[in-house]
């Protein structure tokens, strides 16, 4: 059974940085794609990172490019997404979400029970 868990949310300043995790357990071909999802209140849900063990091209929404970074630890299957030069705008909740696939992620197989990031001007 696939677990993921998060952490790593918390307030900051605008120009701040996080570092959020994903720990997933269960096999680990099944998380193979892990990455973030967050959602505003009011908004839709976007996807903003994602990186798949062996696959060289990871993905960043336009608005986070430049400022996050994604990274993974195979051993420890395990994902983290760095958050520099925070904006207001980032602020929302945070979801990890893995599959076993590219193709399978964008609609996400698995979720972590999400983070809340709150940035303040």
């Amino acid at each position: 059974q696939v677990q993921l868990v998060e952490s790593g949310g918390d307030s900051v300043h605008a120009g701040g940085s996080l570092r959020l995790s994903c720990a997933a357990s269960g096999d680990a071909w099944r998380t193979k794609c892990k990455g973030w999802f967050r959602q505003a209140p009011g908004k839709e849900r976007e996807a903003i990172a994602r990186i798949c063990t062996g696959v060289g091209i990871g993905y960043y929404l336009d608005s986070v490019k430049g400022r996050f970074t994604i990274s993974q630890d195979i051993a420890k299957n395990t994902a983290h997404l760095q958050m520099d030069s925070l904006k207001p705008e980032d602020t929302a909740m945070y979801y990890c979400a893995a599959a076993p696939t590219l193709s399978t992620w964008s609609r996400g197989v698995y979720w972590g029970q999400g983070t809340q990031v709150n940035v303040s001007s």
